[in-house]
């Protein structure tokens, strides 16, 4: 094991793979070959190399239903057939299953498996208080991160690490994969549009894993409290999800399938716009659409900017019960984006050059919302440059030395897969 300043651990053991054989990383959209060996998210390798750290310990733990094996059995029933003392359950935005609406408050509950509380920190508060960490010796926290910012599962997980310092008690990671692998890509978040949907200074697609996230947290926003990172054993940062052989679970009711994940990092800033992002159809974050939308001449815009990586084509839909205001039950023309080479594919350039065409040729219906907008963005640089005409192409140069300078900041964070 290696130690660091305020008691930061990393479990090594299994980690010999993740600099060995596997699959490169994918090029196409579709399926790839699982990876050999099989890579192991931090659930296994703690079972299997580390139960030491919680054996003779009461637990919490924050899950959600994406916290599986290699063979989709839940970290509940892995943790509790090993002997392991669970005494809690806490559970991020969506619900420990998952099913809840993005933003919806969600309740505390009980699991009816185990019997065991579950938490909200997605309600009446999203961090543990003191009454619900009573009890307990550690703090588990396994969850699937979809590697773009703006999300909240990190956000959750840096919550937990205040309070569990507060608490006097210890954070273990359990990681997992990036599951769109490790390319950074897009703006970094300027400190003052920080938000729980963008915790920290940031790249849009930042290449890390949860594990990476908590250790950045921790040294940024100066958190004193001991977490140890349980490596996922065998993955390269290289790789893709499918390329692991892990099963996809959804992370969320609305990033049903991979692709949609690839596509996330960019069209979500779409949701700061009047324009739907395909909630409520048969491919949310994979479309993006409205009822004046000329998508032919946007079409012809984003096809002759020749972005690599991506094919765009014309796709007519209608949201049913979107969840978002947007439209519902209304024919939406639109714009569908497939991802050709996920390796050349920088879907945050393509949303900025999508943005512009439609601006372009819309430029008093795109409906900014300039606060969620922004917050989205990690900044009020891109909306301007966009409602002031600038260059897609000019927008995207101007981040990589912020981004280049991220890169090198966040090194020592970073584990080596």
């Amino acid at each position: 094991m290696r130690h660091g300043a305020l008691g930061l651990m990393v479990v090594v053991a299994g980690l010999a793979a993740c600099s060995g054989a596997g699959q490169p990383g994918v090029r196409g959209a579709g399926a790839a070959p699982p990876a050999a060996p099989a890579v192991r998210p931090g659930l296994e390798v703690l079972l299997a190399d580390s139960a030491h750290l919680v054996r003779g310990r009461r637990v919490g733990l924050v899950a959600n239903q994406a916290s599986v094996d290699a063979g989709g059995r839940h970290a509940v029933e892995r943790l509790r057939e090993a002997g392991v003392d669970l005494r809690a359950l806490f559970s991020p935005e969506h619900g420990f299953r998952g099913a809840a609406a993005p933003g919806e408050h969600v309740p505390h509950a009980t699991d009816p498996a185990s019997g065991l509380p579950i938490y909200s920190l997605y309600g009446a508060t999203t961090e543990p208080t003191a009454e619900m960490l009573a009890g307990l010796d550690l703090v588990l926290v396994d969850l699937q991160d979809v590697g773009t910012r703006y999300y909240t599962y990190y956000s959750t997980t840096l919550a937990v690490l205040r309070a569990a310092s507060r608490a006097g008690l210890p954070v273990v990671v359990l990681d997992r994969p990036d599951p769109i692998g490790g390319a950074v890509q897009g703006n970094v978040l300027d400190p003052a549009f920080r938000s729980f949907v963008g915790m920290l200074a940031l790249p849009v697609r930042h290449g890390l894993t949860l594990g990476e996230l908590a250790r950045l947290g921790r040294e940024e926003l100066a958190i004193p409290v001991a977490l140890t990172v349980v490596p996922a054993a065998g993955w390269r940062r290289s790789e893709a999800l499918d390329a692991t052989g892990l099963p996809f679970v959804p992370p969320s009711p609305n990033l049903r399938t991979l692709e949609s994940l690839f596509h996330y990092p960019g069209t979500c800033l779409f949701e700061g716009t009047a324009l739907s992002v395909g909630r409520g159809s048969d491919a949310p974050f994979e479309q993006v659409g409205a009822p004046w939308l000329d998508s032919t001449a946007v079409l012809a815009t984003v096809r002759a900017a020749r972005l690599p990586g991506v094919r765009f084509e014309g796709r007519a839909f209608t949201p049913r019960a979107p969840g978002d205001g947007k439209f519902a039950d209304t024919l939406l023309q639109g714009v569908r984006l497939h991802v050709t080479d996920r390796e050349a594919y920088d879907p945050v350039a393509t949303a900025v050059h999508l943005l512009a065409a439609v601006a372009a040729r819309h430029p008093g219906q795109v409906g900014w919302r300039p606060a969620h907008f922004d917050r989205l963005a990690g900044t009020d640089r891109l909306r301007l440059d966009l409602l002031t005409g600038r260059p897609a192409p000019e927008i995207v140069a101007a981040w990589v030395p912020a981004r280049e300078a991220w890169q090198r900041r966040t090194a020592s964070i970073r584990l080596p897969y």
